[in-house]
């Protein structure tokens, strides 16, 4: 069974490692031989690198949300030099890095297994990989999960916005979970009275002055950002940030760094190319508009239905303003005409892949099966996951028999 965990930009080798020692359902690790490889551009398959540590640093320290012109003019600089060392360092394989390119590597490694057809589990990122699969090679799947969908019909404008409701509303589930839970949420014990209003005035704060970090590092809006999103990810998650957010009010940034760090895949010996590779597959997977205007339109309309996280969201998508590369992708649905079922996961309060891009990803498929997962969280299907989600799906991939679709 091929496995890929998303990004895009992350080691499949890697989470490969964590997964078949914990993740992985036990009668899946007995079944199957467990795969991965690193998609073209990603860690040990010629990785795509944009900066060094402290130009990183600096990047990703830039407010992502400006509120004036100079704030606009400060990131339009900081996009315009990740771009060109991405170019200048990364230039040859920068044509190459496309989900439809990784798709067909996919293939050539079924061959090179020999085996006749492919059983595929994806997450996030992973389910375009596979939905892009499905879209070239569809009579060579034999069962194939794809959690935390991605719907490949998106437009730029879709994907930012999308993500920007689910974050924002990952974070009122974990500010509700907060005000309720006071013995393990630091911060509902640090602050008095409405807990959003609360973390706005926090947020208003580090943008008007940096919180020291570790080090000579400290927390701008940028780190601040990056770590509270971080935590949507997971509740896993939701104790730290509460301590992380409590500290923040007495000055102290260092969990929020390290939060960041996490998201960013930033260690004592700096970054790995996640990100690097994130802006290399995702600027040449769909046309993106040249310029600010479209991202500034976008991050206004985000503050009516998605404020805190919206803005920075639209604007993240302005890397790819300027990307040196033209985008060979175009979204469109995708059918997989000739596939056997196709099992898709859906969490309801998914921040990263929101709910509705599952559904809509199940319902484009000719033989698409939806499981609703009723939760918080990137992704389900895992060895701890609720037996609801767990045991069809280890049903299906063992035996190839799609499960009903349901919600749980």
């Amino acid at each position: 069974m091929l496995v890929n965990p998303g990004g895009p930009g992350v080691s499949a080798v890697d989470f490969l490692r964590g997964y078949a020692n914990g993740s992985a359902p036990a009668v899946i690790r007995q079944r199957f031989d467990l795969v991965a490889f690193d998609p073209r551009g990603t860690t040990g398959s010629s990785p795509v690198h944009c900066a060094t540590t402290a130009q990183f640093d600096a990047f990703v320290h830039v407010d992502p949300d400006p509120d004036n012109q100079s704030e606009v003019n400060a990131l339009v600089a900081a996009n315009r030099s990740f771009d060109d060392g991405c170019e200048r360092r990364s230039g040859r394989i920068l044509p190459h890095v496309s989900t439809a390119d990784a798709a067909r590597d996919m293939d050539s490694v079924r061959a090179a297994l020999r085996e006749p057809k492919l059983t595929y589990l994806g997450y996030s990122y992973g389910t375009a990989l596979g939905a892009a699969y499905l879209d070239q090679f569809p009579t060579h799947v034999r069962a194939m999960v794809l959690d935390g969908a991605l719907d490949p019909r998106s437009t730029w404008e879709q994907l930012l916005a999308g993500q920007a409701r689910g974050f924002d509303q990952a974070l009122g589930s974990f500010l509700a979970w907060c005000d309720g839970h006071a013995s393990k949420c630091d911060f509902r014990r640090a602050v008095s009275g409405d807990l959003g209003k609360a973390f706005d005035a926090l947020r208003a704060r580090v943008e008007s002055k940096d919180l020291p970090g570790a080090g000579n590092r400290t927390v701008g809006p940028g780190e601040f950002s990056y770590g509270v999103g971080q935590a949507m990810y997971s509740t896993s998650y939701w104790e730290y940030l509460g301590t992380a957010l409590a500290d923040a009010t007495q000055g102290d940034g260092n969990l929020l760094l390290q939060l960041s760090d996490i998201y960013l895949d930033r260690t004592d010996r700096g970054y790995d190319n996640t990100i690097d590779a994130n802006n290399a597959v995702n600027c040449i997977d769909k046309p993106w508009p040249k310029g600010t205007a479209a991202y500034q339109r976008l991050a206004e309309k985000t503050k009516a239905y998605a404020p805190r996280f919206g803005p920075g969201i639209a604007w993240s998508g302005s890397t790819c303003a300027q990307w040196p590369v033209a985008a060979t992708g175009t979204p469109h649905a995708v059918s997989g005409t000739g596939s056997p079922p196709i099992v898709v996961i859906g969490t309801t309060r998914d921040p990263a892949t929101p709910y509705i891009w599952a559904q809509g990803l199940a319902d484009q498929l000719d033989n698409g099966v939806l499981l609703t997962h009723v939760g918080d969280g990137h992704t389900a299907y895992r060895a701890s996951a609720p037996s609801c989600i767990v045991n069809p799906v280890d049903t299906y991939l063992i035996t190839g028999r799609a499960p009903a679709a349901s919600t749980c």
